[in-house]
């Protein structure tokens, strides 16, 4: 009887816990479990919301993450396209005899040492950079070596055909890619993928992307994030010769949306050339039909006369933008923009800062009353978190829209089919100011609401973490991948 008693009680007691947890579930946890210890009736029950901060800002983004009530039905994506060379640089330096000195960046490549310089640079600051390799022949022999390495990969390349490739896995949106597409890179692409005649070449364009982990080292150079090096001997898309292609075949493709790339490959040209693509460049897009959205899509940059003409001639012709940390703060550097004496980010780029230059984006080439800009988005992204930033009225879905870019970020990298909670880490910022240049909030970052949103000024910004691979597959393409996502779930007003 006594036994009967004691369970009774136990059966009480634990049912009182459950109460507890349910009406009280801001209760500290120490005190819970002491309770339920004292039952002594085994391991204590988790309270709710006591899953990982990774996995209740996977939840929270699933649920964030809705279909536009309009959405595109056809996106041509060119003019910049090519197979991707994958494999370790460390590697395939040593491979060729080179060792690791002290590390230098180069604007241009001209030869083996200037590659093992840049490529160390970089590593040892663990962030992407992309260089023109300006000698044919050598860049021709190291090519060979790379693709004809052990474990060396194949895959697309070229923002404009990973964004058209990351489209194209949705059955229903019909894409257009206009590029330099080789037999090698057809091969690649999905079969949704459709390439006019024109775009046709008989050989391939071959970058070479040599990635590092994150903790690797090579002489006294360790890698502090996981990311990767790229170079290429690339003059077809260098000199953009698919831009015509790609403008004169969009009129029968009749897109609802176009996304323009590839600009940053014109470096390795004359400034005569680049002055006159430039102004091509503005003459296409001008010709693109009224109320049809045209997203460009940056790349690493090193030519800041380049960039200012990119930012004073091409950012009003264009509706949306898409870039990282690297070419936010070279824009500013370039176009004389907030915080341009920052020689480089220390770490995790400031948000407050990032905020400022993107404010100042828009308030300067972005569509206002008094400017007859298209510019009226930006998509910005970091290893650790993405900015949104809109000018008021015009787009629509967009927590939908950065919530889903940064997801498609983790899964990604991780090659999964979903955030896989146990392989990624949340290392955003755990408090931040959104501005310096005023006075700014102070947030702090709550995993159950992901997405915070503020507004400056007819500006609204869209703020949220990145689930952060820990041992990421694949780092190529990320910001591709990024922006076409985010895009898919971006809803245009029709009067943009």
């Amino acid at each position: 009887m006594a036994l009967w008693r004691g369970s009774a009680c136990a059966g009480f007691l634990a049912l009182a816990v459950g109460c507890v947890f349910l009406l009280e579930p801001e209760l500290p946890g120490s005190a819970l479990r002491s309770l339920w210890s004292s039952l002594r009736l085994g391991p204590s029950p988790l309270p709710p919301g006591s899953l990982s901060p990774e996995g209740r800002l996977a939840a929270a983004w699933d649920a964030l993450i809705v279909q536009p009530a309009r959405r595109w039905r056809r996106v041509a994506v060119g003019v910049n396209a090519c197979v991707d060379v994958v494999l370790s640089g460390v590697k395939l330096l040593q491979a060729l005899g080179l060792s690791p000195g002290n590390g230098r960046d180069h604007a241009v490549l001209h030869s083996r040492n200037d590659l093992e310089e840049a490529f160390v640079h970089f590593m040892g600051k663990g962030a992407a950079a992309e260089r023109f390799f300006s000698d044919k022949e050598t860049f021709h022999d190291v090519a060979q070596i790379a693709s004809e390495f052990p474990g060396a990969q194949h895959y697309v390349g070229g923002n404009a055909a990973l964004i058209g490739q990351k489209f194209a896995a949705n059955s229903d949106l019909k894409v257009l890619l206009c590029g330099p597409v080789g037999p090698k890179l057809h091969e690649l692409l999905d079969d949704n993928v459709f390439v006019p005649p024109e775009s046709l070449q008989e050989v391939d364009e071959f970058h070479l992307i040599l990635e590092y982990q994150a903790g690797e080292e090579w002489g006294h150079f360790k890698a502090p994030h996981a990311n990767r090096f790229i170079f290429s001997h690339d003059l077809s898309n260098g000199a953009m010769n698919m831009l015509e292609v790609f403008v004169s075949s969009l009129e029968e493709f009749q897109p609802d949306l176009v996304v323009l790339s590839g600009l940053h490959m014109m470096e390795g040209q004359s400034k005569e050339l680049q002055r006159k693509r430039l102004l091509e460049v503005v003459t296409s897009i001008s010709d693109i039909p009224t109320g049809v959205p045209v997203h460009l899509e940056l790349a690493s940059m090193t030519n800041r006369e380049l960039m200012n003409s990119i930012v004073h001639q091409v950012f009003s012709a264009v509706t949306s933008l898409g870039l990282n940390e690297q070419e936010l703060l070279f824009l500013s550097q370039s176009a004389s923009g907030p915080h341009a004496s920052l020689a480089s980010w220390n770490g995790v780029p400031d948000v407050g800062m990032v905020s400022d230059i993107l404010f100042w984006i828009l308030k300067e080439h972005g569509r206002t009353n008094s400017r007859a800009s298209d510019l009226t988005r930006i998509h910005f992204h970091t290893l650790v978190y993405h900015i949104l930033a809109t000018v008021d009225g015009h787009w629509a879905n967009q927590l939908a829209a950065v919530a889903a870019g940064a997801r498609v970020a983790g899964i990604q990298a991780c090659a999964t089919k979903t955030i896989d909670t146990s392989r990624v880490s949340l290392r955003a910022p755990q408090e931040f100011m959104t501005s310096h240049s005023e006075a700014g909030s102070r947030i702090t970052l709550n995993p159950n609401k992901p997405v915070v949103e503020w507004h400056r000024e007819g500006i609204s910004f869209y703020f949220t973490p990145v689930l952060v691979c820990k041992d990421p597959i694949r780092t190529v393409g990320l910001g591709d991948a990024i922006s076409a996502e985010g895009l898919f779930y971006s809803e245009v007003h029709p009067h943009f």
